[in-house]
């Protein structure tokens, strides 16, 4: 039985000859206890299909067709799209909750976790006691995977790393018991086996429903291995129209539209210039380690030992190598960026150990002998909307390390430079006077990647450089990284939890777990003979051959 249906749903923006249909006639259903996966480039429509049963979608957007949804308690189908905005408030988290994609932007700062769960908990138990909703709260933190439960509850969104966050918000979706869920890329923060642990949370929290009737899920996301962990039935959407709709098996062995099929073969390719015998080490830790002090005591007058968050890491990286880092979310692996690019020393953060760039120590250099030496050590975020400027085109993007470093430079050869860094990484001089917003995720990412390059850098520090993108655009990007990495002979740093970028990257892997190197080698070799159960249970969950 149908439990959400899309019926001739379209949804346009502008009028005229400058309409523009983001999503164009779909019809699609999601069954009582069904789970569907809605996949599809950035841009194809995915998020703003999921948007519109709650009526969230964006000011200006005119939606037509018909979004039946099946009540419940035999009060048959209404169309959604129909309703007054009231009758719709109280059909969201009640009846259809969502789980959000950027839980930093959904979560309130100002409250803790905690208290944003019982707010939810007691939408659908108003009568239930505040020991109660805490009780309650607290088993939904644990089901959901989040270490030390009662302690979390207490903390603000911005004390929770990112996958936490994530799983603190499904937490709150989870907590009115809907009955539709949708979840817009809700592993997007997570490591690979959290993301299999959520996934199985949501499959065990849908056969728990089934007494009240199954609740259904539509999933979107753009990780392909984790639908077909996941997901019944899968549909395809390009540019707001539907490609391709089927059970997972049929459309994962026998796509049937050429879009599938370059969509399915889309994972990234292993293509590295072999190391160099006597290639130069430019990157050197020993003994690295960073501690936060801690805020709880143990008594009146004692407060509790720092959080060590990195314990002892110690590596080389040479002229041409990748070194990949992975681990669970709260490992350390961002925390080792950060150290490494000397960006935690405005911090509370005790940092111990040596970091040695170029033959120079780090950690003894005058702030102006580092800020001479940042044009060969850069960085490039995980998020590239959130690094680049929102007031700054991309001229003064790419120019600023310019302005920094090169001072001296005449406006047409600042200019040339800049045109000559976008041509590289596959982006028109007609882009130098857009801005961020302009421009997809994946050219967003193209842009981030020449402001770090214009300087001619030796090591790269890559921070979940394509997390955020769809497989096509990862595809490219990485491609577009290794070119880059065969004609500069440039170092990489790269920090992934998609173990399948990491082995396409990587001459080599670390192993963080609890802020400790468990293991370190060669990428394939490691892949194939684990020696540490940590490191089998994590190439287990991204399904790869080892």
């Amino acid at each position: 039985m149908s439990l959400l249906r899309y019926e001739d749903l379209s949804i346009s923006f502008g009028s005229g000859r400058r309409e523009k249909f983001a999503v164009n006639h779909l019809n699609l259903e999601i069954g009582i206890g069904e789970r569907v996966a809605l996949v599809g480039e950035s841009g194809s429509g995915k998020t703003l299909t999921a948007l519109a049963p709650l009526r969230l979608e964006p000011e200006g957007a005119e939606v037509s067709g018909k979004i039946l949804w099946n009540r419940k308690d035999g009060q048959g189908t209404v169309d959604l799209l129909s309703l007054p905005i009231q009758d719709i408030r109280e059909i969201r988290g009640r009846e259809i909750a969502m789980v959000f994609q950027e839980p930093m932007t959904a979560l309130n700062p100002l409250f803790t976790v905690g208290n944003q769960i019982i707010e939810a908990v007691q939408i659908y138990q108003p009568l239930i006691s505040k020991a109660d909703c805490v009780d309650a709260a607290i088993d939904l933190l644990k089901k959901t995977g989040i270490p030390e439960p009662e302690r979390r509850f207490h903390s603000y969104p911005h004390q929770l790393s990112g996958g936490q966050r994530q799983r603190a918000m499904i937490a709150m979706a989870l907590a009115c018991k809907p009955r539709l869920l949708i979840a817009d890329e809700p592993t997007t923060a997570l490591d690979v086996s959290l993301r299999l642990q959520i996934l199985d949370l949501l499959k065990e929290l849908q056969e728990e429903s089934k007494d009240q009737g199954g609740m259904g899920i539509l999933l979107i996301t753009h990780d392909l291995n984790l639908v077909k962990h996941f997901a019944q039935r899968v549909a395809v959407l390009n540019q707001g129209n539907l490609m391709e709709s089927g059970s997972t098996k049929q459309v994962f062995t026998q796509p049937s539209d050429p879009y599938t099929k370059a969509l399915v073969n889309s994972g990234p390719l292993r293509d590295l210039a072999p190391v160099m015998p006597l290639a130069p080490v430019l990157l050197k830790t020993d003994d690295l380690s960073v501690a936060y002090p801690s805020s709880e005591s143990i008594s009146w007058f004692k407060k509790a030992p720092p959080h060590k968050v990195l314990k002892k890491v110690s590596f080389s990286l040479k002229q041409g190598q990748t070194i990949g880092v992975i681990g669970e979310s709260g490992s350390g692996k961002t925390t080792l960026g950060m150290a490494v690019l000397g960006l935690l020393g405005d911090s509370a953060a005790e940092v111990s150990g040596n970091v040695d760039i170029l033959g120079n120590d780090w950690q003894k250099l005058k702030p102006v002998e580092r800020r001479a030496m940042r044009s060969s050590l850069q960085v490039i975020f995980q998020d590239p909307f959130g690094s680049l400027s929102p007031r700054m085109n991309v001229m003064q993007i790419v120019a600023e390390g310019l302005d920094v470093h090169f001072p001296k430079l005449s406006t047409v050869e600042r200019e040339n430079r800049v045109v000559d860094m976008l041509k590289e990484v596959g982006i028109d001089r007609s882009a130098l006077t857009r801005y961020p917003h302009e421009f997809s995720g994946g050219q967003r990412q193209r842009i981030a990647i020449a402001r770090a390059l214009i300087l001619r850098p030796q090591i790269l520090v890559l921070d979940e450089p394509t997390s955020a993108l769809d497989v096509s655009i990862q595809k490219q990007v990485l491609a577009l990284l290794t070119e880059l990495q065969k004609k500069y002979n440039l170092a990489y740093l790269m920090i992934s939890h998609d173990l399948a970028v990491i082995r396409a990257m990587s001459h080599e892997v670390m192993v963080l777990k609890e802020g400790k190197v468990v293991e370190f080698g060669d990428t394939e070799t490691l892949i194939k003979q684990p020696r540490q159960t940590y490191t089998r249970e994590l190439f287990a969950a991204a399904e790869l051959t080892y």
